[in-house]
């Protein structure tokens, strides 16, 4: 028993002492190539098993013959477990060069290839990842590239809303100075008018702003949509009679809700008045509110005729009015950008499909918990 505790320290000591060489040899290899990591690895399995064999062989005093005959076995299985770390070291590092390359090139702008040979289970994996992660980066800079048009022409178009008013502005302006002007309380009627216009325009792109810095400060309630859509359709009741259009609200259900008052008041207002806006006369705006198996469902259904298909994925987009038109009555293209922001805010969705004679705007809002 003695002898077998004494063979087993020896071999133990052996192999630790090699262990440990081996440990101080791979740290000073980290940062090489993973060949010589994997034939580090290799090599102190293969030494730590001939240190821990010689020093019982010259402790069990061995004869010289059985001491060769042991160091020749092990010998060549050290030799052959180095040629075979070195081999699988070369095929995952040329694996790994590959993978480097292809990942290379979806970093530069493009997208993310695989390499077509067989790898590790690690390397297929993070292969996975990078594909995944190549597709989200392509999605993400489709987004920014529409985003960034979509700023370019919101630009385009509140420069030419803005120098429009402003021209006339300074026309009436100077026609009231110079006291030429024939009736100088139209001119000033006017005028009001004009300068209203332009802070609902500059109320518009401070409340995009602070939308889109993700600032926008809610104060949650738990309220009817009853009375939010009632107070909704009162507020733009003389638009509606204005243009001839007929407001239902009947379809309205007294559901709760926990929102921002007056953030989703905003929300029904734009809603309403850009279905207003967009009916012939005669037409008819409906309102109606259910709740659903994925929250609170709020529709306004106009008479606009549909919007092309194409337009569709564009509707709530910033700057975007449905036409090419550059006249003040199209509006500056915020207040649907707005609507999807604040709904969005809620952590609700916003969208829009075509019915038979017009189109559906739907926001869907969460279910306020019991």
């Amino acid at each position: 028993m003695r002898d077998m505790l004494l063979i087993a320290l020896y071999a133990f000591l052996a192999a630790a002492a090699t262990g440990l060489a081996g440990a101080v040899v791979l740290r000073l290899v980290r940062r090489r190539s993973l060949t010589a990591s994997l034939a580090v690895v290799a090599g102190v399995g293969v030494f730590a098993m001939l240190a821990g064999t010689m020093a019982v062989a010259w402790a069990m005093f061995l004869s010289a013959h059985d001491l060769r005959v042991v160091t020749t076995v092990v010998a060549m299985a050290a030799a052959v477990s180095l040629l075979t770390a070195l081999l699988l070291g070369r095929r995952v590092v040329a694996r790994s060069r590959e993978l480097t390359d292809a990942a290379r090139n979806f970093g530069d702008g493009g997208a993310f290839a695989a390499p077509a040979a067989p790898a590790t289970a690690e390397l297929t994996e993070l292969s996975r990842e990078l594909a995944a992660t190549s597709a989200r980066l392509a999605a993400s800079r489709e987004r920014e590239r529409a985003l960034e048009a979509s700023r370019r022409e919101l630009v385009a178009w509140i420069s030419h809303d803005l120098r429009t008013p402003l021209a006339g502005l300074r026309a009436m302006s100077e026609a009231l100075e110079d006291g030429v002007a024939a009736d100088p309380g139209r001119y000033l009627r006017q005028i009001r008018t004009e300068v209203e216009r332009l802070n609902d325009m500059v109320g518009d792109l401070f409340e995009l702003s602070r939308i889109h810095a993700g600032t926008l400060p809610l104060n949650p309630a738990r309220v009817s949509l009853y009375d939010l859509v009632g107070d909704a359709l009162d507020g733009v009741g003389p638009l509606a009679r204005e243009h001839g259009v007929r407001l239902v609200g009947d379809g309205v259900q007294p559901v709760p809700v926990e929102v921002d008052g007056k953030e989703m008041s905003r929300v029904l207002a734009n809603l309403l008045v850009n279905a207003i806006r967009r009916t012939p006369a005669d037409g008819t705006v409906a309102v109606a509110a259910r709740r659903a198996p994925e929250g609170v469902v709020l529709t306004v259904t106009d008479g606009c005729g549909g919007i092309p298909e194409a337009d569709l994925p564009r509707v709530f987009d910033t700057g975007w009015r449905g036409t090419d038109a550059r006249t003040p009555p199209a509006g500056a293209g915020l207040g649907l950008a707005i609507v999807r922001g604040i709904v969005e805010a809620h952590q609700g969705r916003a969208s829009v499909r075509n019915i038979p004679g017009g189109c559906r705007f739907e926001v869907t809002l969460p279910a306020p918990a019991h």
